[in-house]
C-alpha cells in the first residue's frame, strides 16, 4: 500500500488522539495590573448563573486554553467580564500540557486559575493536590451533562470538572461508493465481498486495527471494559472476560474482509485511501472532517455498525474546565468554569469551533440535531465509555495495542487477551510497590 504525502498524519500518543499543543510564552503573574479583557460591544449571548456565589472583590482570572479553542474562549471571557466585572486573560497552553505546567507554576503563584484537560490526566492532578472539587455547582453539573461526561470529570467519589466537549470516533462513508451505511458488521462483510479489490488498494471498511483505542468497540460492545466500577477499580479488569473474547473474535474475523497486515493499517494510509475514493467506509474522528472536505469527498457520517448484535461502544475523551487549588480567587474561578459549561456556552462553542457538546440540552438542541455530522458524533458519544481517569490507565495502552496487532495477524484471541491482562496486572502491581496511589471506590450519583 502507498502512503499519500498530501495527507496530514494525526498524532497518536498513549493510544489516544491528542490535540496538538502550542508552546506557550512565559507565564505572567495573575495580578490586577496584568489584565486587559475589554467589555464586549456586541449583544451578549450568555446569562448569569443562578445562585448566590459571587466573585471575590478585586478578582481577576488567568485561563489556560489551547490555540484551537481561542475563538470561543475569547468571546466567553468578554461576556463573563461584562456580566461579573471580573477581568479575564487567556494564555495558549496545549490541553495535554496544562497539568504538568500547573505542577510547576501553581505553587509559585504564576499558574492559571482555570485550566482545561481530559480525564486521562485527572487522576495525576487530583493525587497531586492541584485541583479544587466542583462542589458549588456539582448538582447542576450532574443533572445537565451526559453521564459519560460526568464520569470522566470525576475521580474517586468526587466531581472535579465542568465538562466542555467530547472527542470520540464514528464511521465516515463515501456516498459515491455506498449510498446507505451498513447498520451491522455482518452487512459490512457482505458489502466487502463484492467491493474489495486488494490489488487496487480498494477496500470496503478500514479502521486503526493496531490501536486499542480504535478497536475498543469490538471488545466493549459485547460486554468487555477496561476497569470496573465505571473505570475506577483497577482490580476488576474486563479486557478478557467472556464478552470481550466474543467481540474480539468478530474483530479477528474482519481480517478476511480487510486482508492487510496490522503494520500496513497506519492512520495516514487509510486516510489517504479514503480521500482518494478507494475506501468506502473509514472509522475516524471529527478531526478528519476538514481533510475529507478538502479532498472533495461527498461523505456522510454514521454510527459504527452494531457488533455481535449490540450497539457499538466507543472510547471517549471529555475535556473539562478545572479550578486550580492555587487560585487566589476560587469563587470567581468556579463561577467562570460553571458559566463556561452551560447549555448556552456549549452551543456557542459548537458554532465557533465545531465542538461536540456534553450538555444534554445542548446536544438535543435543533442546531446540533439538524447537523448530520455533529448529531452522529453526539449519539456515538452517548453510548461511549469514557476512558478511565485513574493513573492505572496509563498501563493499559501498550499491552492492549500489542494484543490488537497479535490478534489481527492471526494470534489466538483468548490466549492473547489473557497475556495482555497479565502484563497489565504486573505493571499495576509494580506501580503500587513503588508507591503509586490507588483511588477509593466511587459513591458518585451517576
Amino acid at each position: 500500500m502507498r502512503q499519500s504525502k498530501r495527507m496530514a498524519t494525526q498524532v497518536l500518543k498513549g493510544g489516544l488522539l491528542l490535540s496538538l499543543a502550542l508552546t506557550p510564552a512565559c507565564s505572567q503573574a495573575n495580578t490586577p495590573d496584568n489584565q486587559g479583557t475589554p467589555a464586549p460591544t456586541e449583544e451578549l449571548r450568555l446569562s448569569k448563573l443562578p445562585g448566590d456565589l459571587q466573585p471575590e472583590p478585586g478578582a481577576s482570572l488567568l485561563i489556560w486554553e489551547s490555540k484551537e479553542a481561542r475563538p470561543f474562549t475569547e468571546q466567553l471571557m468578554k461576556e463573563f467580564t461584562a456580566l461579573y466585572g471580573v477581568p479575564v486573560r487567556m494564555e495558549e497552553v496545549g490541553t495535554m500540557d496544562q497539568i504538568g505546567r500547573l505542577e510547576l507554576d501553581g505553587p509559585n503563584g504564576t499558574g492559571a486559575d482555570v485550566v482545561t484537560t481530559s480525564q486521562d490526566l485527572l487522576g495525576r492532578a487530583v493525587t497531586a493536590g492541584l485541583l479544587l472539587p466542583n462542589d458549588v455547582f456539582s448538582e447542576s453539573t450532574v443533572q445537565d451533562h451526559e453521564e459519560a461526561a460526568v464520569r470522566a470529570a470525576s475521580y474517586g467519589d468526587k466531581l472535579y470538572g465542568y465538562p466542555i466537549k467530547v472527542m470520540t470516533y464514528a464511521m465516515f462513508y463515501n456516498k459515491a461508493l455506498i449510498a446507505e451505511p451498513p447498520k451491522t458488521m455482518e452487512e459490512v462483510v457482505a458489502f466487502a465481498a463484492d467491493f474489495n479489490d486488494p490489488a487496487a488498494n480498494r477496500y470496503a471498511f478500514m479502521f486503526d486495527a493496531p490501536y486499542f483505542y480504535f478497536s475498543y468497540p469490538f471488545l466493549a460492545s459485547t460486554g468487555g471494559y477496561i476497569f470496573g466500577d465505571h473505570g475506577l477499580n483497577p482490580d476488576d479488569i474486563g479486557l478478557n472476560n467472556e464478552g470481550a473474547v466474543r467481540g474480539m473474535k468478530q474483530y479477528a474475523a474482519l481480517r478476511s474482509t480487510l486482508p492487510v497486515s496490522a503494520g500496513d493499517l497506519a492512520s495516514d494510509i487509510k486516510t489517504a485511501l479514503f480521500s482518494e475514493g478507494l475506501v468506502a467506509m473509514n472509522v475516524s474522528g471529527a478531526w478528519s472532517i476538514e481533510t475529507f472536505r478538502n479532498a472533495g469527498i461527498d461523505f456522510g457520517v454514521a454510527p459504527i455498525p452494531d457488533i455481535g448484535g449490540e450497539p457499538s461502544v466507543t472510547l471517549s475523551q471529555v475535556n473539562a474546565w478545572y479550578v486550580s487549588a492555587f487560585s487566589r480567587y476560587p469563587q470567581a474561578a468556579k463561577l467562570f468554569a460553571a458559566f463556561a459549561s452551560t447549555k448556552e456556552a456549549q452551543l456557542l462553542n459548537y458554532e465557533l469551533t465545531g465542538a461536540i457538546p456534553t450538555n444534554k440540552q445542548a446536544g438535543a438542541d435543533e442546531q446540533v440535531q439538524q447537523d448530520p455530522i455533529a448529531s452522529v458524533f453526539y449519539e456515538q458519544f452517548r453510548r461511549s465509555h469514557p476512558a478511565p481517569s485513574i493513573p492505572e490507565v496509563s498501563n493499559v495502552w501498550t499491552p492492549m495495542d500489542a494484543a490488537m496487532v497479535e490478534i489481527w495477524d492471526g494470534g489466538d484471541v483468548k490466549a492473547t487477551l489473557d497475556q495482555a491482562v497479565g502484563n497489565l496486572q504486573d505493571a499495576i502491581q509494580l506501580n503500587r510497590q513503588s508507591g503509586a496511589q490507588k483511588p477509593e471506590s466511587s459513591d458518585a450519583p451517576f
